[in-house]
């Protein structure tokens, strides 16, 4: 299990005992926890049999829990022992189960439901013809009535865990069988049905018969129900289901003594009923190809077993044949069959098809391992029941191609989901929750190949995800328009020790990941693509970016609806023929896109989002008016293969970082303006300029707050990155790997620069905009005009914004200092040496945290 799969269930946890509002440590704590502890599961038998006795000891209803798993055991249920197992040390633990206990009462309660089961409120109910009292029938009244909201009104999580568990359909295109095929009951092996009853007067009752006569008479009978035809003293019975044993009635005045030699021998010709049956049942279209090569071999066998039933009938004709005889020369044809019906009725019952029969076949298989004769005969039938299964991973691994008729392969391809939604515009919660969560694959990376667990073989299950991945590999460079040969192909044969296509599937998964990465590398040009990407949205290009903000700063400030986005496209090209950008081959695959939402809006929402109902959220842009410069970003246009790596998800990541650059850039250039304007009070008198000193001031802290911000943001936490990350792509060995390099820098970055905290992020915000409120309000007041007519609140609104700016930017470091003794991380230092050099703050900040540790300490 994954680290993101077990994060996944503990939240779930959380979520369904409802502790997650008054848990104070956090599911990844748990998490890590349960990675640093877990031990792999004891699969001893012994083990398995104590838990067993455990849980049953500690229910009501032993008996039907002993059934229950008896059943779920002979359909091959995946993970029941360690269930059970774990069962059994809850039933240990009495905390646990209080707590499990009140839980489920306060659920109830809140539900307004009840715990009662349904048999003790039936119970209540009076006999037929019973008087009733109207107090008594208004109490079974409330009682049922409670119990009727319990089955009528689930809750929403109950209806979203039973759709989300929605038994997922095979996706086969059966064949139409004719109808004659079911018309004609006589095209079986097996015993038919009599239409009518027997008449036959000339049977004479076996007791009158001499014991000689009527060991003949039996034989006779035998041989014939051996090849599935009633015989005159030995009837069969109709079958009470569709896949029970076959019973017969033997003729009671029959010798005792033979009747017993008989009864030895009857169970040959059930286990025989059975096995036909399986064939001619499994032999059809809709049970796959593995059930298809598994009748295959049993019919084989059932050839052998006809072959010996002949040579019977041939001893008996010549007076050679006894019932002792038939007895010792049945014992090992006896033991066959038993394990063919064996097999037959395990997979009847757990109705498994495809991956799960071979699973079944391979558990049989080791099962027999002190036996030689039946281990030999479960390796026959498990290798040949392989060999379809074998074809379709041998393509997939060899080839990238899935040929499954009946959807029984581990891999099963999501047509829906195809290459060309790569680069479609995510615009929902899913895309932008990836702030969140650490998922590793792009949506078609992830989706449109999935492995089915429970179609994965026993003895693949250790390989499921290298077969995926080989498969995925050449499958991308097949749709390259290159054609796929693996120069290792070999056949791939079941063994039960040598586990030999182990090393066939890994030398076939080492040639698809070189080859892919080598696309990718060479051909493609991957790495030059991703530095191309960072020249523009992470702003390596400084000249670019300047002369780009230059040209467009009229723009920029009018209604995103009153901006013609093929004029920003002709200053975005004009920019990069003029500047440095101009010798990347790549820049013309750079575009201008004006999104209906700002940065800080849009973040603050999906971090805000609880995870219960994150699937419903929607940004919503009906009521806000966004300026250009609040809606611009760039986009990228990047073609099939590269879009693996460099998916739409991957480009809304590097968007965000850029808006967040790219604003901070624009703050910049506004007070940097304020600087230029000021160079006009030179002009006034000397008695003037003092009104401008507190703002000269202000301006200047502004602008050592937000350059020291952009510093930190470019050269501590995406340049150091960026180095790991070209140190990591150094190294790479397949596909995966680079995902996940890639994914981990974006998420290093967004980390550190502060957009996935939701409070830093809301300071980080008010301290840019009381930079741009100040920074307009200067500009304003600057203008030429009378010096009497200036506002005479001037000195107060500049002393206004001192205390907000001052405010916020404590705030900002306090928060920083509170996020690092949590997460015990320290890169959120750095800007706080840079901003605090002079231990200007450092006074104030002191003063702040005695006073939380004396709050903190009055609260206690």
């Amino acid at each position: 299990m994954s680290e993101f799969t077990l994060h996944h269930h503990v939240s779930q946890l959380m979520t369904l005992l409802g502790v997650r509002s008054s848990d104070t440590v956090g599911e990844e704590v748990y998490t890590e926890r349960l990675l640093s502890s877990r031990t792999p599961f004891n699969t001893e038998l012994m083990a398995s049999s104590m838990a067993k006795k455990k849980v049953a000891e500690s229910t009501s209803k032993p008996i039907e829990f002993f059934a229950k798993y008896d059943e779920l055991k002979g359909k091959n249920v995946r993970d029941l022992d360690p269930l059970v197992y774990l069962l059994s040390k809850l039933c240990e633990d009495k905390e646990t189960k209080e707590f499990l206990a009140k839980n489920a009462e306060d659920k109830a309660r809140k539900e307004g439901l009840t715990l009662i089961p349904h048999s003790n409120v039936t119970s209540l109910l009076p006999a037929a013809g019973t008087k009733m009292t109207e107090r008594e029938l208004f109490e079974i009244k409330e009682t049922l009535f409670k119990e009727a909201k319990n089955v009528d009104k689930p809750s929403s999580d109950f209806l979203t865990k039973a759709l989300r568990e929605k038994k997922q359909t095979r996706k086969v295109n059966i064949p139409q069988q004719p109808d004659w095929l079911f018309q004609r009951p006589y095209l079986t092996l097996d015993f038919v049905a009599p239409t009518e009853v027997s008449t036959n007067t000339n049977i004479v009752a076996l007791g009158t018969l001499p014991p000689h006569t009527q060991e003949q008479a039996v034989l006779d009978d035998l041989l014939l129900c051996m090849r599935g035809i009633d015989g005159k003293y030995i009837i069969s019975r109709g079958l009470p289901e569709r896949y029970a044993a076959k019973e017969f009635l033997i003729d009671q005045s029959l010798d005792i003594s033979v009747q017993e030699l008989v009864k030895r021998i009857l169970p040959i010709c059930s286990n025989y009923s059975i096995v036909v049956r399986f064939i001619e049942e499994k032999s059809s279209f809709e049970y796959g190809l593995v059930n298809h090569a598994l009748s295959s071999a049993m019919e084989t066998l059932i050839k052998d077993y006809m072959v010996l039933v002949a040579q019977l009938e041939q001893q008996m004709k010549l007076g050679q044949l006894t019932l002792q005889k038939l007895c010792y020369y049945l014992q090992p044809t006896m033991r066959v069959l038993e394990i063919l019906a064996s097999v037959a009725n395990s997979i009847n019952r757990g109705k498994c098809i495809g991956g799960a029969v071979l699973s079944l076949l391979h558990e049989k298989t080791a099962s027999m391992i002190g036996d030689s004769r039946s281990s030999q005969l479960c390796l026959y039938l498990t290798q040949t029941a392989c060999v379809p299964y074998m074809e379709i991973v041998e393509k997939w691994i060899y080839r990238g191609i899935i040929v499954d008729p009946y959807s029984e392969f581990l891999v099963e391809e999501n047509q829906k989901i195809n290459k060309e939604k790569l680069q479609e515009d995510y615009n929902d919660a899913f895309t932008f929750l990836c702030l969140k969560q650490s998922l590793t694959c792009c949506i078609y990376w992830e989706k449109h190949y999935s492995v089915f667990r429970e179609r994965i073989p026993v003895f693949l299950e250790q390989v499921a995800v290298k077969i995926l991945n080989t498969g995925k590999y050449l499958n991308v460079v097949r749709q390259c328009g290159r054609d796929v040969r693996c120069p290792f192909a070999e056949e791939l044969v079941y063994t039960i020790k040598e586990r030999r296509y182990y090393d066939q599937i890994e030398r076939a998964y080492s040639y698809a990941s070189r080859l892919l990465l080598s696309l990718l590398m060479e051909e493609k040009e991957l790495l030059a693509r991703l530095k191309s990407i960072k020249h523009y949205f992470l702003l390596d290009k400084g000249d670019f970016i300047v002369q780009f903000m230059d040209m467009t700063e009229v723009e920029m400030k009018q209604h995103i609806d009153d901006i013609l986005p093929s004029r920003l496209e002709s200053l975005l090209e004009l920019a990069l023929r003029t500047s440095t950008a101009n010798v990347d081959p790549f820049k013309d695959d750079l575009r201008v896109d004006l999104l209906p939402f700002d940065l800080t809006s849009q973040l603050l929402q999906i971090l805000s989002i609880d995870s219960r109902t994150e699937r419903d959220y929607r940004v919503d842009t009906t009521d806000i008016r966004l300026s250009g410069l609040e809606s611009f970003s760039f986009d990228y246009v990047v073609r099939w293969p590269v879009s693996l790596v460099v998916s739409r998800k991957v480009l809304t990541r590097y968007q965000i970082l850029f808006r967040h650059l790219f604003y901070c850039k624009h703050v910049e250039r506004q007070l940097c303006s304020v600087w230029m304007g000021n160079k006009q009070t030179k002009l006034y008198a000397l008695s003037s300029s003092r009104w401008y000193s507190p703002a000269f001031a202000l301006r200047q802290r502004m602008l050592n707050f937000v350059q020291n911000f952009e510093y930190y943001m470019m050269f501590e936490v995406i340049e150091p990155n960026w180095h790991v990350f070209m140190q990591n792509m150094s190294k790479v060995s397949n596909v995966d790997d680079v995902l996940a390099f890639h994914w981990d820098f974006l998420d290093s970055c967004l980390k550190d620069c502060m957009l996935t905290s939701t409070e830093l992020l809301r300071i980080v915000h008010k301290l840019l905009v009381v930079c741009v409120t100040f920074s307009n309000y200067v500009q304003v007041m600057a203008e030429p005009v009378d010096q009497d007519q200036k506002d005479e609140n001037f000195e107060k609104t500049i002393e206004t914004f001192d205390r907000n700016f001052s405010c916020h930017l404590l705030k900002f470091l306090d928060k920083i200092m509170d996020e690092n003794t949590k997460t015990y991380e320290h890169k959120l230092f750095k800007i706080i040496y840079r901003l605090d050099f002079n231990n200007f703050y450092t006074e104030r900040l002191e003063a702040m945290s005695a006073g939380k540790t004396v709050k903190d300490l009055s609260a206690e």
